[in-house]
């Protein structure tokens, strides 16, 4: 049974998963990601890798030879590491001892990969009966896709995400970002949060099966929910809004982009009267949302016109002071200097793990709370880093430690 702890002035309670235990299995971005919105709210993450190589994403998108890729460091705060050698019997038998020891397992291996190193939901439930288990894939465990690897530029494809993103003179386009593998990632946490809520009701545990692909569709639900409800599809619109009202779009200033979205009558009156041609409202291809529509790329071509007049600065604070939805397209780090950040703590810096006198920035949780909320205890691990430490606390021997690195079930 899941134990609550408390922490801190007396009846203060610790963070939510504080004395949960999880074994981690997970690789690449969705499953780390996932497990570490675990490990920000408290729990003792045991991150498994495997000997030499461990977490691919230690090298990805990286120029350094260091295993601590910028993808890497943002995934796996607060975590353990432990390299084990999964398929040799012995390293399977040491994982068994662990998991034994663990609340949670979580693994992202092709489906059937776990079972087949003789750690799989069966397995576990031998040694730790009321585990919560996340099998956490590109298809999930059933179907006839089952087994079938992927990545999220493949689940953007294969979803119909790609479809809607585009233009249509060019077609269509993955996004710049992994919205696949972190929404994932952020479902992954929830289903393991609901199952051990239900397990502290019940005592008993939980196998649970996150997908990619239906985490993709549920992140695309209000589309899907026009198709099978209305047979409406969107198709490559470009930055034009879904509604089809050709005063919602990504428009150019002098110096830049502009998102704006005025949707409703007394939005679109503000957006003219700002642009300094009330008047035009009164032309019939102007007048109300049908007309608008009906004549999307003249109303789209005249305030793109308008717009290139004056530099975003200008138009930005106008129209919000009109009260019309508007927000500047911004790179990155224009972003991070946003003073709105400051007050957010959703990214958090934390000293280098591989020099301490150095700093790192992480991004850490999309909340706040007003108490025990997420933290950062520690950075993210070198691999094999606390394999001694975590072996200790199994009370197993020096002598063992040592002979099991030696034959490279460690490392």
């Amino acid at each position: 049974m899941l134990e609550i702890h408390f922490a801190g002035e007396e009846g203060a309670l610790a963070q939510a998963f504080s004395g949960v235990r999880v074994l981690d299995f997970t690789q690449v971005l969705a499953g780390p990601f996932g497990v570490m919105q675990l490990a920000v709210l408290g729990a003792d993450v045991i991150k498994v890798e495997q000997p030499g190589t461990g977490d691919q994403t230690r090298g990805l998108m990286s120029d350094q030879n260091d295993g601590m890729a910028p993808s890497f460091l943002t995934c796996n705060v607060n975590k353990r590491s432990i390299a084990i050698d999964l398929k040799s019997d012995e390293g399977r038998r040491l994982a068994l001892k662990l998991a034994a020891t663990c609340d949670v397992v979580v693994e992202n291996f092709k489906a059937g990969v776990i079972g087949r190193l003789g750690l799989g939901y069966d397995d576990i439930r031998e040694v730790r009966p009321d585990v919560i288990f996340c099998s956490v894939s590109g298809y999930g465990q059933t179907g006839p896709k089952a087994g079938v690897g992927a990545y999220d530029g493949a689940i953007q494809a294969a979803s119909g995400m790609m479809s809607q993103t585009g233009f249509p003179e060019t077609g269509p386009t993955r996004t710049g970002y992994m919205p696949v593998d972190m929404t994932t990632a952020l479902n992954t946490a929830l289903a393991i949060s609901a199952a051990l809520y239900r397990r502290q009701v019940t005592g008993e545990g939980q196998f649970i099966d996150v997908a990619m692909m239906d985490t993709a569709i549920v992140a695309q639900a209000a589309q899907f929910s026009n198709y099978l409800n209305s047979g409406r599809l969107i198709g490559l619109g470009g930055n034009h809004s879904p509604t089809g009202q050709p005063t919602a779009d990504v428009f150019p200033t002098a110096d830049g982009h502009l998102q704006i979205t005025a949707l409703r009558d007394a939005q679109v009156e503000a957006l003219f009267d700002v642009l300094g041609h009330p008047e035009q409202l009164e032309d019939p291809a102007f007048a109300d949302i049908p007309s608008r529509i009906g004549n999307a790329e003249m109303v789209r071509t005249f305030v793109a016109d308008a717009m290139r007049t004056e530099p975003t600065a200008h138009w930005l604070d106008a129209l919000a002071a009109r009260g019309v939805p508007v927000a500047e397209v911004r790179t990155l780090p224009e972003v991070v200097q946003d003073p709105q950040l400051q007050n957010r703590e959703v990214l958090e810096r934390i000293p280098s793990p591989l020099d301490p006198d150095e700093e790192i920035t992480i991004v850490k949780a999309g909340y706040l709370t007003d108490r025990d909320g997420p933290s950062v205890r520690r950075g993210p691990p070198r691999l094999g880093e606390h394999t001694n430490e975590i072996l200790a606390e199994l009370g197993m021997p020096d002598e063992d430690v040592e002979r099991l690195a030696r034959t490279g079930v460690i490392a």
